[in-house]
C-alpha cells in the first residue's frame, strides 16, 4: 500500500534515479505510506485526501535527498556531520512534528483535554434540576450525588 506513486517521486526530485535508487525509493514510500497510516488512520489508497500524499511524498523526497541524514559535508577534508535535531529518525524516513500533525488533524483527532461524562449502564445522566439525585439501576431510590440542587458540594 502507497499513498504516492513512483511517478510522484520522481517528478519532485531533480535527477534520474539509477536502479538502486528505484527500489530505495519504492521502499520510502511504503515507509512513508505505513507511518502516515500510523499517524494519521488507514485511508483507502483511491480516496486518501491529496494532503497525505503530499506529505508521503515529502518524506519519502527528503529521505532520497540526504538518506544518511548530513547536516554538514565537506570535500576537503573529507568532515562528515550529523545533527540530534531529528533523534533517532535522522537517516531514515520521518515525518516533522508539523507534518505528525497535520496526519492527526486530517483523521479527526485533536491532542488536549477533554472530560466525558460516565454513567452506570441503562441510566440517564443526572440534572441539576433533579434535586442533586441520581438514578440507581435497581429500580429503587434515587441515590443523592450532590448536596442539594442548588450547591453540587
Amino acid at each position: 500500500m502507497a499513498y504516492a506513486t513512483l511517478d510522484e517521486l520522481k517528478g519532485r526530485l531533480d535527477w534520474d534515479l539509477d536502479p538502486d535508487e528505484l527500489r530505495i525509493a519504492a521502499g520510502a514510500l511504503e515507509d512513508a505510506s505505513d507511518m502516515a497510516a500510523t499517524y494519521g488512520r488507514e485511508w483507502p489508497e483511491e480516496s486518501a485526501p491529496r494532503l497525505v500524499r503530499t506529505l508521503v511524498l515529502k518524506s519519502a523526497a527528503r529521505y532520497l535527498r540526504n538518506p544518511n541524514g548530513y547536516t554538514q559535508s565537506r570535500a576537503g577534508d573529507e568532515t562528515l556531520a550529523w545533527s540530534d535535531a531529528h533523534g533517532r529518525d535522522a537517516g531514515t524516513v520521518y515525518f516533522t512534528r508539523e507534518e505528525i500533525r497535520l496526519l492527526e488533524e486530517l483523521a479527526g483527532r485533536k491532542r488536549g483535554i477533554s472530560s466525558v461524562a460516565v454513567s452506570s449502564w441503562g441510566t440517564k445522566l443526572p440534572h441539576r434540576d433533579a434535586g442533586g439525585h441520581v438514578p440507581v439501576d435497581y429500580g429503587g431510590d434515587t441515590f443523592p450525588l450532590f448536596g442539594d440542587a442548588v450547591s453540587p458540594w
